[in-house]
Parts: structure tokens; C-alpha cells; sequence
């Protein structure tokens, strides 16, 4: 016989990351009866992570129509939702409850203690204030539904959970040691939902050759990275890289990962990397010019110390294919263009993604055709509501996918707290 307990909640939140905080708090706020659902002992652990567990809270772009613009054509379904909680108003939530915040390099907000537990303790005292109801330690094996409506949740003990509504936040497959294994896309298909296949998002690349190896742990700043399919153009971007034991990560890397991966099917996908964007071929000669003239009295190996990390400088000049010992006052103008070449195109080949254990965030998720936006209300089942990482809806680094989580979880809160 099914062991039942509080029949009459009137929210029931599964998923204690920060869509599910966030919504929980919310709903309480507006008066609803709810419980958090949580198969971790702990709240918040994905959460801890982020930022580098310094917690990169949203990305200071105030213009609506700009920030959605970061997520891609499926952006315009964040519109509606970001007019109700925005980057404004979760800098704004954070500093009245005394996390005063920051905004670095690329508008990324930070809490000024950089410290993540901060946010979360901030979330926490949210919905206890609220009253919510915490239920930790024990996964949902199954939800029930009749019709159009979910009827009920049954935790891993057998007991069994009811409420008028229901928001699934149990986020994508992405950090999986963190609770995060995709429980939500079942649960999702099993209700009748349509699910974009997950896959891992701002996520590292293996490369195949061998020489990131021998950097590893080399970072680069302004650096400049193109992507090419068979040969052409797809993107680039400019900012900071690092090479790994199995090959190249970093903001940049993350940012694009995404469309590598969809485009790895089609064809070999290589990488070019300009170690001085800045610089023009012409301006990168001149400059060469007079490094070689400061060390004319040196080898070619000891003369590009002014340009490059030490690290490097073996594997440019294997590149160069210039005589390591050569006398730098030596070199001639054809080698000069051969090391141009090199520093303004470092070719790598892209063997693939790491996976779902590296990745940082999830693309792929529920499908938005079939969730309301301005009420993030599922069209299928009239009681049920989705929030965060399980929709089908990802951002590049620098805050957008926590301000999605934020977004998403504050509607979800509200509308089922109003749905009674």
C-alpha cells in the first residue's frame, strides 16, 4: 500500500538546483503552499560550482532585445520571461538580501566576496521564509498523471507526493556527479513531450594532434579563434584559450563548442589560432623586425622571448620549420614570412568533445514549441511547468544560463502559485 504525505501542497518543485530554488521561493512568496523535491542530501551543489565556485550570477546587458540575441534564434522565447526578472532584477534581488555584486571583464556579474555559497545562502533563506517544505535525500522514481494532469510523484521510499501543480527543474545532464543525469528528459517524454536530444554545451575539445599536449596548461589571452568545416568558414571568436593534456579549452573554446559539435558530422572540422589578432601581417613583420635586431646576437630559439610564453616558443619555431640555431640576424625574409604564418595561424584538427562529465552546460532539452513562455506553462499538461536547464534553451559563458535558470524558475514560481 502507497505511503502518501501532504496531499495538500499546493506547488510541488522537483529539482533543489537554482531554477528550483529560485522557483520555490518564488512560489512561496506569492502564498502558495510548496515543497522542494530534491534527490541530493544537499541543495544548491551545481550551483557551488559555477563561476569557478566564484558564482558568474548574470551578464550586465540591460537592452532585452541585446541579451537575448547571445542564445541564438531560440533566444526570442526568453523575452517575455525577462521582462518580469532580467539581469536588473536579479542584480537587484541578490544586493537587497546583502550580496553586493561586481561586474568584470565582459559584463560578467560576480558577487564581490566571489564566493558562490553566498548566492545559495541567499536562496536558501529565500524560501525558508516561505515556509517551503524540503524534501532531500530521495530521488522521484516516477510521476503519475491522468489526462491532461499530473496526479502525483513517487520518491525512491515509495511514498508518495501530491499537488495541484508541479515544475520540473532537475536541470540537463551536464556536471552529472552533481545530481544532474537527466532524470527531467524522461520524466518530460513520458508526459508526452517532445525532447531536442541533449548534448554537451560549453564543453572542451579533444584535438589530434599531439603539441597542445606539451603546453598544457598554458593560458592565452586575446587570441583569436577560427573554426573551419572542409575547409570553410563557420566562426571565430576573440578572448582567452588554454591548452590541456587533451587539447584546447577556455572561454572561447566553450562559446563555440556548441556549434562544433553539430557541425563534427559534417566533414573535419579544424581550428586556427591567431596568437596576435591584433597585429596585422604587415604590423606583426615590423615588429619581428625590431625584436630581431634587440637579439641579433642570439639563436632564433633565445629571440622570441619578448613575444611569446616560453612554453610556446618550441613549438612555433617546429612550425616555422627555421633552424632553432640559426643566428637570429640570419634569418631571411622568406623564413620571416614562414613565422608569420605560423603566429597568425596555428592549425589544430578537432577529434571531438569531452563529455556530459566536462560539460558546463546542456543543449538540447524539452522542446519550447511546447511550453508557454510568458507562463513557462507546459501545453500538454495543464498542471505542470518547466524551469532551467531542462528546457531546450543554452547560452555561451558569462552568466546566461544562470539568468536563464533565474529567469525561467522566478515565472515558473509565480505562474503555478497563481494556476490553483
Amino acid at each position: 500500500m502507497k505511503k502518501t504525505v501532504n496531499r495538500d501542497f499546493e506547488v510541488a518543485v522537483i529539482g533543489g538546483g537554482p531554477a528550483g530554488l529560485m522557483a520555490a521561493g518564488r512560489s512561496a512568496e506569492v502564498g502558495a503552499k510548496t515543497i522542494l523535491i530534491e534527490k541530493n542530501l544537499d541543495l544548491g551543489r551545481k550551483l557551488l560550482l559555477t563561476g569557478r565556485e566564484r558564482c558568474n550570477l548574470t551578464h550586465a546587458e540591460f537592452n532585452l532585445k541585446e541579451f537575448v540575441k547571445a542564445y541564438g534564434k531560440e533566444g526570442q522565447f526568453l523575452l517575455s520571461p525577462l521582462s518580469f526578472f532580467g539581469p536588473r532584477e536579479t542584480i537587484d534581488f541578490f544586493e537587497k538580501r546583502g550580496v553586493r555584486t561586481k561586474v568584470e571583464r565582459g559584463k560578467r556579474v560576480f558577487p564581490e566576496s566571489d564566493k558562490a555559497s553566498d548566492v545559495l545562502d541567499v536562496l536558501i533563506k529565500y524560501f525558508k521564509e516561505g515556509k517551503v517544505k524540503i524534501q532531500s535525500g530521495l530521488r522521484v522514481e516516477k510521476i503519475f498523471s491522468s489526462g491532461r494532469r499530473v496526479t502525483g510523484v513517487q520518491l525512491k521510499d515509495g511514498r508518495r507526493i501530491s499537488a495541484k501543480n508541479y515544475i520540473i527543474c532537475t536541470g540537463g545532464k551536464s556536471f552529472p556527479g552533481t545530481g544532474s543525469t537527466g532524470d527531467g528528459f524522461f520524466w518530460a517524454k513520458s508526459l508526452g513531450h517532445s525532447v531536442i536530444s541533449p548534448r554537451p554545451s560549453l564543453v572542451p575539445l579533444q584535438i589530434k594532434e599531439s603539441w597542445p599536449k606539451s603546453v598544457q596548461g598554458l593560458s592565452l589571452k586575446n587570441v583569436k579563434l577560427t573554426v573551419f568545416l572542409n575547409g570553410k568558414k563557420e566562426e571565430d571568436r576573440t578572448g582567452e584559450a588554454l591548452f590541456t593534456h587533451f587539447g584546447i579549452s577556455g572561454p572561447i573554446v566553450l562559446d563555440m563548442s556548441k556549434k562544433i559539435g553539430a557541425i563534427l558530422e559534417k566533414g573535419e572540422v579544424k581550428l586556427e589560432l591567431d596568437l596576435k589578432p591584433g597585429l596585422t601581417e604587415e604590423e606583426l613583420d615590423s615588429r619581428l623586425q625590431r625584436d630581431f635586431k634587440k637579439f641579433q646576437r642570439k639563436q632564433f630559439k633565445n629571440a622570441l622571448s619578448d613575444l611569446l610564453p616560453l612554453k610556446l616558443i618550441p613549438i612555433v619555431i617546429n612550425f616555422s620549420q627555421i633552424d632553432p640555431e640559426k643566428s637570429v640576424n640570419c634569418i631571411t625574409k622568406e623564413e620571416r614570412r614562414a613565422l608569420i604564418n605560423v603566429l597568425k595561424g596555428m592549425k589544430m584538427t578537432v577529434s571531438g568533445l569531452l563529455d556530459f562529465e566536462s560539460a558546463i552546460a546542456t543543449s538540447g532539452g524539452v522542446s519550447l514549441k511546447e511550453i508557454d513562455s510568458r507562463t513557462m506553462k507546459s501545453k500538454i499538461i495543464e498542471n505542470l511547468f518547466f524551469a532551467g536547464e531542462i528546457i531546450d534553451l543554452d547560452g555561451p559563458s558569462g552568466g546566461y544560463n544562470l539568468q536563464n535558470c533565474w529567469t525561467t524558475g522566478y515565472v515558473a514560481g509565480q505562474s503555478a502559485a497563481k494556476n490553483i
